[in-house]
């Protein structure tokens, strides 16, 4: 039946009919789970926690927006496990990547004046203003930045996705995923995520170049030198 020139949908009226419906349904979950699957079993060996997490010369840290100008809670709570891994001497360089596309945000600027006030000194510190998502951020760490070897750190929804991709991008990589309270933002994250997981396959099978990409920058290379510097002086 036509109503307002909308055509209803027509259910099988036979066993058979339903039998394919079904078997349709589900076939379209389990392809819908694959890639989080991969990325389960992938990274079940790369998660770590700030204590136990192995020694690296660089942690990246995932912009995860703005507030006001300021970091968001979850992204500061990534920031404060950077923080803590570079008094614990477990880290020399922080690279924070984020989100500089417009003037007015620039979640890598933020994201250091926070690293600064919670004693990690400026010169330890480096900018990517093109990590516009994470594959973007993994590769330019790579292609960019030199990085071969990081600590990755973010949220536990987010921190497999995150492992996968750098290791596809060529950074060997360990992940800290920061505990967060199971709040609205939290649960949006994890429902998300079965979304991002797509891409994050596909963004592995076919490694598109980044939305930017440009020169090599030195800055994570100038850290690490001044770094090795102050210890053997």
């Amino acid at each position: 039946m036509r109503r307002f020139g909308i055509r209803r949908p027509r259910l099988p009226r036979t066993r058979t009919g339903w039998r394919r419906l079904v078997q349709g349904v589900v076939t379209v979950c389990v392809l819908a789970l694959l890639p989080a699957t991969w990325l389960r079993l992938t990274t079940d060996d790369r998660l770590r926690t700030t204590a136990d997490v192995p020694r690296a010369e660089v942690a990246v840290v995932f912009g995860a927006g703005l507030w006001d100008g300021e970091p968001s809670p979850y992204l500061a709570h990534r920031l404060d496990a950077a923080a803590e891994l570079y008094r614990a001497g477990r880290i020399e360089v922080v690279l924070v990547t984020g989100d500089n596309s417009r003037e007015e945000y620039d979640e890598p600027d933020a994201m250091r004046a926070y690293l600064t006030r919670h004693g990690v000194p400026g010169s330890r510190i480096v900018s990517d203003y093109a990590g516009f998502d994470t594959w973007d951020s993994c590769v330019r760490a790579k292609k960019i930045f030199g990085v071969d070897r990081a600590v990755l750190i973010s949220q536990g929804f987010h921190i497999r996705r995150a492992v996968a991709l750098c290791e596809t991008a060529g950074v060997s990589s360990y992940g800290v995923g920061v505990d967060d309270r199971h709040d609205v933002t939290w649960y949006y994250g994890t429902v998300r995520e079965l979304f991002a997981a797509g891409k994050a396959a596909l963004d592995a099978a076919f490694r598109p170049d980044p939305h930017f990409l440009g020169p090599k920058e030195p800055g994570v290379r100038r850290a690490l030198a001044e770094a090795s510097a102050r210890r053997e002086g």
